[in-house]
């Protein structure tokens, strides 16, 4: 996990996060951010990868058959999961989400980060893209509230709330306008200018571009657990 928001989305939400916790894509390659400092060195915190290394005690394909996940896991359960930059690589995201849904405790909380407009970035390939009704989805027995879901672009701090916004800087000026951003405005104003001159035309025709966009949710199971088996997903 290397995106700086993904910590600061992770702190702000920290005080409805609990134990024992489970991070989904823990090897740390030197720029991955540290999630296990934040809970506290008392707190029981599992990092899981497919391969051995720095902030890695389990060795598993957590988006394999469930009886070898749990196996690899000792049986437990987690109050919260971290899956931050993960699923994007994942050949089989449906069988990894339930598999996440099945290690959480009743009441455990599943705190996910999807690309939604991202560069090509393998590791070791790079598969899907993702919005926030998809992630809804792909976790079914999640309940999601609004007020820890949101979208970061890659400006730190830059948070936004989930609506049809989703990612999108619109190059015309009208929009600018009427959200109250005169000087935003002006500018747009200016580079449709340049472009009608031909000297912009990599960006003319286009009504708006999508920043580096990430999704970010927190998903609770509510319900109980029962033999942890989720329902089936429809097609």
């Amino acid at each position: 996990m290397g995106d700086v928001n993904q910590l600061l989305f992770v702190k702000r939400h920290l005080g409805r996060l609990e134990g024992p916790y489970l991070e989904v894509g823990s090897k740390d390659y030197g720029s991955t951010q540290d999630i296990r400092s934040l809970v506290g060195a008392a707190a029981r915190y599992v990092g899981a990868d497919l391969e051995a290394g720095p902030g890695v005690d389990v060795v598993a394909d957590l988006a394999g058959p469930w009886e070898a996940v749990d196996e690899a896991l000792g049986g437990e359960r987690f109050g919260t999961i971290f899956c931050l930059s993960v699923l994007e690589h994942c050949r089989q995201p449906f069988a990894m989400a339930e598999n996440l849904t099945r290690l959480l405790r009743p009441g455990g909380n599943v705190c996910l980060s999807v690309p939604f407009a991202w560069r090509f970035h393998g590791y070791p390939s790079d598969y899907w893209r993702f919005t926030h009704e998809g992630v809804k989805l792909l976790l079914p027995r999640l309940e999601f509230g609004g007020d820890a879901c949101a979208w970061a672009s890659s400006r730190q701090g830059d948070f936004h709330g989930l609506d049809e916004k989703l990612g999108k800087i619109p190059l015309g000026s009208k929009a600018h306008f009427r959200q109250g951003r005169p000087l935003r405005g002006l500018c747009a104003a200016v580079l449709k200018l340049l472009a009608r001159a031909g000297l912009l035309g990599w960006l003319s025709g286009y009504r708006y571009v999508l920043a580096p966009t990430s999704v970010l949710m927190i998903g609770t199971l509510a319900e109980p657990a029962g033999d942890g088996t989720p329902p089936a997903l429809s097609e």
